[in-house]
Parts: C-alpha cells; structure tokens; sequence
C-alpha cells in the first residue's frame, strides 16, 4: 500500500523523499491570496491534518512516552522508568497535577489541537471554491476535514469539558477571546460534522489500508459509535446507546473487518507464532482490525514506540542508544489477566519480560511486547509500524454495552463480546463463554465489557477516558484470578496511593491558556 507523505510545516527539504507518499506542501511559504487556488492546495491542506492536531497525542519521546498515555498515568496501570525527570508522569500518577505546575504539558494539548482544527477550518471553507477542483476530489476532502475538526473536538471535550467552538478560520483580530462553549454543543458539532463526513459519499467503503492509508467510512462510523458511547456517559448523559449501537453496527455489518485469529496445530494447540496478538504484532498494519492507524515510515516519520519495549537496562544491548519502559505495566495491570488462562498476559504475548541474546536469557521488568519490532530492534533503530488508534475489537466493545444497555442482553451483544473473551481464553469451550454471558444481569454484562476494555485496548489507551465516561474505576484482585470490580471514580486510590478527586473527572486548562484569554475559567478544584 502507499503510505501518506504528511511532511512537517517548513521541512521542504524532504519533499523528494519517498516516492508514493502523498505530499503536503508547507502552507506557510505560499500567501494567503495564493493559496487554495489549483486543487493540489486543496489536497495538501486535508493532508496536514492528518498529523496535526490530535492526532499529535500518539507522537511518542523516549523519555516521556506519548501524550495520549497521560489518562494512564493517571489511573495507576502504568509507570515510567524516567518519571524522576518527567513530571507529568509523577504529578499524574500522584493526582497533584493542574493547570501552573503542568502548564506546558497541558497547554501542548490544548495549542496543538486548536491548531488542527484551525486548519480543518480553513480546509472546510476554501474546498468548495478551490478553481478546478472535481467534485469528487471536493467531497472526499471535505470528509476528511469535517472527519478530523470533530476528532480533534472530541479530544478536547474529554478532556477538558466546554472549550471555546470555533468553526469559522481566523482571517482578522476580531472574536479573538471567546468563552467556553457548553460541552454539549461541541458534541452537537461533532455528530454534524461526522455526519457529514459518512453522508456526503466522499469516503469509500474500504479498509484505510486498502484506501492507500487514507480515511474511510468505517473510521468515521467508528469515530460516530464511539462520540455516541461518550455522550451516553458522564460528559453529556444524552442516552445515545441505540445511536452508539447502530453505528458500531454499520462497520460490523460492512463485512470488511474481523478479528485475527490463531493458528493452531492439529492437535489444537497454538502453532509456532500462530497467537493472534504475535501476528499483528509483527505486522505493519493488518487490514481486517486496525480500522484507523497512525502511520509512520522510517525515512521520514519513524515510530519511536519500539524503544519503549524494553527498559532502561536494556540499551546496551540492543540498536537503540536510549530504551526506556514508558509504558511499564503495573501489578494492577496485570492483575488485570487471569494469570493462568488468559493468553494475553502470558510471556511475549502483550507483554515481555525475558529475551535470549546471543544465546543467554536476559530478564528485566514486565515491558510492552506488541511494539517490539525486531528488525528496528536489533538493527536499523528505525520503525516504521503504524499504531493503531481504532481497531475492531473496539467496536465489538462499543457494540456490546451499547446493545446491552438500550435492548438488554441480546444474542448479539453476547456474541460481540464473546469473540473478544473467546480469542483471549482460547482454551476454553466458545460456546461456554456465551452460556455465562448470556446469564448475567445488564449491569453485570456491561462491567464485563468494561473489564474486557482494560484488559483488550490497553495498547489504544482509553483507560481514564473511561473512567472519566463511566465515573467508575477498575480495582483488579489480587489473587491471579483477573477479575476487576468497579467502584465509584472518586474517592478511589490508585496503584500508587492517590486519591481520585472530582476535579479529575476533567483536566485543567492551562495556565498560559487562561492568561492569553481572559474570557476563559478554569475547571472546578484546580488551584488557578
């Protein structure tokens, strides 16, 4: 497949590299009465948004990880080797963060979003009237710019509740300071604009891998089923499962993706690398789950997670001068798993804790394994395997609770679920795993989603976005058994003894933010 050349504003310079990307040529050398004016502005304009923005959460350093996995840092399940230097990660496990003493953390969020939706903005309004321009190419760029102003909206909103709407592009200095904006009008925006992007007929029905890397409609439905669940939550309690379940049910229906599945032996065991979390880890993308990826290509954009599989200890022996384990697991992570039964947490599976190098086995603290790519690993120190951001067994997830919480617990949203628990305790008899759900309550069914979302998705980071949405928080046991009971948000403690607070159902907004704008408060139980 063709990769998606999304260079960086004023890095001209590496616009001959790799041939068959797609090339965005930087806005800011070209004058504003020039732009927009032949249809390659056009496309180039809807090309930078797709590392703009929020998609700048999955950006990863060695020493910090990525921004996106701040929420778990938050909620205990993850550790940083380097947290002695990066205080974020020591403020958010701590929960003693606010908008002065992480201002610049915070404020990289908030100022890079703005920045992609101020280019969505501008992408939205010139598209139609871009001089020769085909109104094929007009709608399936208007799609994807509406696709990506309500992503980098839904960031925003769960993250830092009412923002400030903005949809117009700022060509004067007029309505520079506008105030926040009640959260559920911003998801009204955000269903508009997914809404379109599904309606228009701009986007194909494709895998993003067989639409050259490019958006499609099963990640703007994905996107829609998910926006639906949320508001279904805390942030808006709108009662949208009906809405959730329908479109999580447009991309299951679409028949264009499905779980990887294990290959095993004819005695029934697993083959030799036949795990289905082996395969698609050792995959650049796999067209049937990952239904939307972050893309990365080692000559221009090189994935840095894999310097994350390993820690500190490790450098010296592998071709990373720096290996770092952002991302470490803690005992409440893992004792997520059921130790003995469920694959997932079984050695070099999600996780990895042993490697033999040049004949000797080496140990060292429980560490990723899914961004283990040994080809960056032990030889070029350069990756270019995507990350995925939606995949398919989140919308089974998606599907199920919203199924269950709008027509109960259906043989559908038992049989979403069970293909999660199914390929995870793949020992055990499938149809068993279906006899035992079906038996539950709503409630009980539901927590056993959630249960299923900690433990399947914690490589797409939604833990505390849950937390946030559901007010719950997972309290995993300690007896190897994997269970985990929810208990109410606030007023629990985390794996490293702070207290969730009211105030972090929400993260503040930045000091520098609030100094810029005055029209701006600050969220409720922050200091400034």
């Amino acid at each position: 497949m063709k990769k998606i050349n999304f260079l960086f504003l004023g890095l001209s310079l590496l616009t001959a590299s790799c041939e068959g990307f797609l090339e965005e040529k930087p806005v800011d050398e070209v004058a504003s009465n020039q732009y927009f004016q032949r249809p390659e502005h056009a496309r180039d304009a809807v090309n930078a948004l797709y590392r703009r923005g929020a998609m700048q959460m999955y950006e990863t350093g060695v020493y910090s990880g990525s921004r996106i996995m701040f929420g778990a840092y938050v909620s205990g399940f993850v550790d940083n080797d380097y947290k002695g230097q990066e205080f974020h990660v020591q403020r958010g496990q701590n929960i003693v963060f606010d908008g002065l003493n992480l201002s610049d953390y915070f404020n990289s969020m908030w100022s890079d979003i703005y920045v992609g939706i101020s280019r969505a903005n501008n992408a939205i309004k010139y598209i139609p009237t871009t001089p020769g321009l085909s109104e094929a190419d007009a709608n399936r760029y208007l799609a994807e710019a509406r696709y990506f102003r309500a992503y980098n909206y839904y960031f925003l909103a769960r993250m830092f509740g009412d923002v400030p709407l903005v949809t117009e592009p700022y060509e004067s200095l007029e309505n520079l300071f506008l105030e926040r904006t009640p959260v559920a009008q911003v998801y009204d925006l955000i269903l508009e604009d997914l809404d379109f992007a599904i309606s228009s007929g701009g986007l194909p029905q494709a895998t993003m891998v067989g639409n050259a890397g490019r958006i499609t409609r099963g990640v703007a439905q994905t996107l829609l089923a998910e926006v639906n669940l949320t508001m279904s939550g805390a942030a808006v309690n709108a009662n949208r499962y009906a809405e959730a379940a329908q479109a999580a049910r447009e991309v299951i229906n679409s028949g264009i993706y499905s779980l990887v599945q294990h290959t095993r032996t004819g005695g029934g065991e697993l083959a030799a690398n036949g795990s289905a979390y082996n395969k698609i880890k050792d995959s650049e993308q796999i067209p049937s789950e990952y239904i939307y990826y972050y893309e990365f290509d080692a000559a221009i954009a090189n994935n840095g997670y894999p310097a994350l599989s390993f820690p500190v200890s490790m450098a010296p022996l592998v071709s990373y001068a720096i290996t770092n384990n952002a991302y470490g697991p803690t005992a409440d992570l893992l004792n997520s798993y059921d130790a003995e039964n469920d694959l997932r947490v079984q050695e070099k599976q999600y996780f990895h804790s042993s490697i033999v190098i040049d004949g000797e086995n080496i140990e060292f603290n429980t560490s990723p394994y899914m961004w283990m790519d040994e080809s960056a690993i032990f030889g070029s120190a350069q990756s270019s395997r995507d990350i995925p951001v939606s995949t398919y067994a989140d919308v089974l997830l998606i599907a199920a609770e919203a199924i269950a919480k709008s027509e109960g617990v259906t043989q559908e949203a038992v049989d979403y679920l069970a293909q999660i628990r199914g390929r995870a305790y793949w020992k055990q008899d499938p149809q068993a795993i279906r006899n035992q759900l079906s038996s539950l309550s709503v409630d009980q069914f539901v927590e056993e989603v959630w249960k299923e979302r900690v433990r399947e998705l914690v490589f797409e980071f939604p833990i505390w976005f849950d937390v946030m949405r559901t007010r719950k928080f997972p309290q995993p046991a300690e007896d190897g058994s994997g269970d985990i009971e929810f208990v109410d948000a606030v007023g629990a403690v985390n794996f490293f003894g702070a207290t969730v607070k009211e105030s972090t159902m929400l993260f503040p907004l930045p000091e520098q933010e609030l100094q810029r704008n005055p029209s701006l408060t600050q969220n409720p139980g922050y200091a400034n």
